[in-house]
């Protein structure tokens, strides 16, 4: 039997970071590693055992490298020259690719040439304009970073550099739904992804780390925790304008996990996969964890140095961490008309209860089903008009109310493939 490849997000400084966000769940695994205070970067001992097993791990001929933090650019571009190094030292032929999240503070020139020379996805973290943005993104001395994430967007933009944005939702922009997502559109981003901000806060002095796992009592919503049913609503009202306007030119990551579950395809995001398990988090003295959001003491896997990766990818642990995703469903999962396209969230967000009374429900539950339901008219209609074979845009044109497939009164009617001929002298033949 082949074994799956897996998915690792490697955090070459650990939890350490140039700015202070204030709701920023990886900060304080500093904590667990009380030593980072004076050794915080990968060795390049570490550095070369990850590289080499990592690409010994994947199934196929395609591998994607994603680097994270913390900040992974206060390693200096030295350390990522010697990345492309190494990778061409074991890649044996492989298609390999990196993909790189950053807050921008460092990003110069010769940073963004080196992205574009050896063909980086940069991801951009961003959570709208400046007074929404700088509300949590801030500096150690309380400054906030909107205008410095925008030039290093721009300097990306000069040198050609592929990015996508990341914003975060929480309470501090999820009423601002249309200002957010024009904002990013004018600034240039065409592949959005939206991550919800869902975290509790266990009781003083009752643990290590002052944010907890799912399993966990006695704690309360963090303070910034976006709204479970506004979460669904600022989804709706972006998706409102995405498929009359965008549909087809821009990517955003929560429309796309709903287009592929719609035509039966892989989820694109484990977050709405039926099972997960094989997308770690390295930290940065080769400690493997179970997920990025799961690095406590419970879910370490086992260290790099001393374990195969490809072992720890096929452990017992790993294998029941990903399948307990799908067997500890609530029953008002298990019966929900959207499980095949949310498959009950992220486990980290498990911790309410169902409307039937059970535990280990997801908080988000309410949002997505608002979502869910509200794109469904408008997904039955994609999925249609794909299998007939035409392009996403065609929506744009149905919901206009420009064309209707089979109605005879439009057979004058710009053709809906995006031809340029009439219907009649194209599809409509």
């Amino acid at each position: 039997m082949t074994l799956s490849g897996c998915h690792v997000m490697a955090k070459p400084t650990g939890s350490v970071c140039n700015i202070d966000c204030s709701y920023c769940f990886y900060l304080e695994k500093e904590a667990l590693y009380p030593e980072r205070k004076q050794n915080w970067r990968m060795s390049d001992e570490t550095l070369e055992t990850f590289i080499r097993q990592y690409i010994a791990a994947q199934s196929g001929k395609q591998v994607l490298f994603a680097w994270q933090g913390g900040e992974p650019t206060l390693m200096g571009l030295s350390f990522f020259r010697r990345v492309i190094e190494l990778c061409d030292k074991y890649g044996e032929g492989r298609q390999i690719q990196h993909a790189l999240q950053t807050n921008g503070m460092l990003i110069n020139d010769e940073w963004a040439a080196f992205f574009a020379q050896h063909d980086f996805l940069i991801g951009l973290s961003i959570d709208g304009p400046q007074p929404l943005h700088d509300l949590y993104r801030v500096t150690r001395s309380g400054q906030g970073t909107h205008e410095r994430v925008m030039k290093a967007l721009t300097l990306l933009q000069q040198h050609n550099v592929r990015f996508n944005t990341l914003t975060v939702v929480g309470k501090h922009n999820v009423g601002h739904a249309a200002e957010v997502y024009q904002f990013l559109l004018t600034a240039g981003s065409r592949y959005i992804q939206f991550i919800p901000l869902v975290e509790r806060i266990s009781p003083p002095g009752s643990a290590i780390l002052r944010l907890v796992m799912p399993g966990e009592s006695g704690a309360s919503l963090a303070p910034w925790t976006v709204p479970a049913w506004q979460y669904g609503e600022f989804l709706n009202q972006i998706f409102d304008i995405w498929v009359r306007r965008d549909i087809g030119q821009v990517s955003v990551q929560m429309f796309d996990v709903a287009i592929a579950a719609w035509r039966g395809q892989a989820p694109v995001l484990c977050v709405h996969a039926e099972t997960c398990g094989h997308a770690f988090a390295l930290e940065s003295n080769g400690d493997l964890y179970n997920c990025d959001h799961f690095v406590y003491p419970e879910h370490l896997l086992g260290n790099i140095n001393h374990q195969d990766l490809r072992v720890l990818n096929h452990c017992e642990q790993a294998m029941a961490f990903g399948l307990a995703k799908r067997e500890t469903l609530t029953r008002d999962c298990q019966q929900c008309d959207y499980r095949f396209v949310c498959h009950g969230g992220c486990p980290k967000h498990r911790f309410s209860v169902s409307p039937s009374g059970k535990p280990g429900h997801n908080y988000l539950c309410a949002g997505y089903k608002h979502f869910f339901r509200h794109i469904t008219r408008d997904m039955n209609l994609l999925q249609d008009l794909l299998a007939m074979g035409y392009p996403a845009q065609a929506l744009m044109q149905i919901l206009a109310g420009e064309i209707r497939p089979g109605d005879n009164t439009a057979r004058n009617s710009p053709c809906l493939c995006g031809s340029g001929k009439k219907f009649k002298k194209c599809c409509g033949r």
